[in-house]
């Protein structure tokens, strides 16, 4: 997923440095094991996504352990996964979900060593477990979340969202009014949910519908096919709706009280981005150390407030969405899983298909508008 950066003032976070997942105040021996520096003059390498890191949490796990962080970030799964094909070393990659699945089949991941994971416990169930890594072999989750619309609540008639889904975006009330979100994946989501059928269908008949349905929207409803401007122009009102991440809309309800957060009942894309190592690492005993401080109490709180997406620690998501809490009242925020929702898989077939056909779906929209 491609995310963003919060500006958050009502919480002033004091992070305590901690090894393992526990949380509240380190144990005395955790306190010498800091004073150590047991991993000074070590580097740690991790890929991960753009504006997706606590604005403390890299720099305490250096001074936690005496190592140097270097994160690169990359924009899409793919084009981590070029990276990772062309022999590009790192000793943590915080990928999508089919793209792990992809990563296993391929043996590019390592199984994780369990007993050197000490922070499953504290993960919600929701983002666990998952089809694609059963028991969590190889990965575990950084942030998850769904797809969803986003809507301003002083254009759109909330009846209408639930009577028709995502076939909102065929109503000719909004025209000129929308965005559509330039992800061939969630758009086909979109359509092939709206349609009754699984997100991860490869029957070319159901493709076909899907794509007949976005040529519809596109060549009747004028949308304006956009990637991260969604985030801020739906923060200022500028459109009725759009389909967007549900972190991303976490951030837009939080700046503008009039926006709200919408997933059909015919189901959506759950999905998680989890850590995981690769064959080539070069340092996978720090990989671990991040791993489990990472998905700590205190690293997870600072994550969350910064970047606005679902913690998979599930008593930071219970306190930022609980009385009080930073996104109290935020449906987005830990969206409810629906029993139509799926995560994606990953299969070669339905991606070549899905991506010729959401290329003529943006040459019709540009021709359209």
């Amino acid at each position: 997923m491609k995310k963003r950066i919060l500006k958050f003032t009502a919480i002033v976070l004091f992070l305590a440095l901690l090894t393992g997942c526990t949380g509240g105040s380190a144990k005395p021996a955790e306190t010498a094991k800091t004073a150590d520096k047991p991993f000074a003059g070590q580097t740690l390498r991790i890929y991960n996504w753009g504006e997706y890191t606590g604005e403390d949490t890299l720099q305490n796990f250096e001074k936690l352990t005496g190592a140097k962080v270097v994160q690169d970030n990359f924009d899409s799964n793919e084009q981590m996964y070029i990276k990772v094909a062309n022999g590009d070393a790192y000793d943590i990659l915080v990928p999508s979900d089919y793209m792990i699945e992809r990563l296993i089949q391929e043996d590019r991941i390592v199984p994780l060593d369990q007993s050197r994971i000490h922070c499953l416990d504290l993960i919600a169930d929701e983002c666990k477990d998952l089809q694609y890594d059963p028991g969590n072999k190889y990965s575990v989750p950084y942030f998850w979340g769904n797809v969803g619309i986003v809507y301003n609540t002083a254009k759109v008639d909330e009846a209408d969202l639930e009577k028709e889904g995502f076939g909102i975006f065929l109503n000719q009330k909004y025209k000129g009014d929308i965005y559509l979100y330039d992800s061939e994946r969630d758009a086909f989501m979109m359509a092939l949910k709206y349609l009754g059928y699984s997100m991860n269908t490869s029957d070319e008949k159901e493709l076909q519908e899907a794509y007949e349905f976005l040529l519809e929207v596109v060549n009747t409803m004028k949308p304006e096919i956009v990637m991260d401007e969604i985030i801020d122009n739906m923060a200022q009102g500028r459109k009725a709706f759009g389909l967007i991440y549900s972190g991303d809309a976490t951030y837009v309800m939080d700046e503008n009280e009039d926006m709200g957060y919408y997933v059909p009942e015919s189901g959506t894309n759950v999905w998680c981005d989890a850590m995981v190592i690769p064959k080539n690492a070069e340092n996978p005993d720090l990989a671990y150390e991040f791993i489990n401080y990472v998905t700590g109490y205190e690293p997870a709180m600072d994550n969350s407030v910064t970047v606005g997406y679902t913690s998979p620690n599930k008593e930071v998501a219970g306190e930022l969405s609980g009385p009080g809490g930073q996104f109290e009242g935020i449906n987005a925020y830990i969206p409810e899983k629906g029993e139509n929702d799926e995560v994606f898989r990953y299969n070669e077939d339905q991606r070549k298909i899905v991506s010729e056909l959401w290329s003529k779906v943006k040459i019709a929209a540009s021709n359209a508008g």
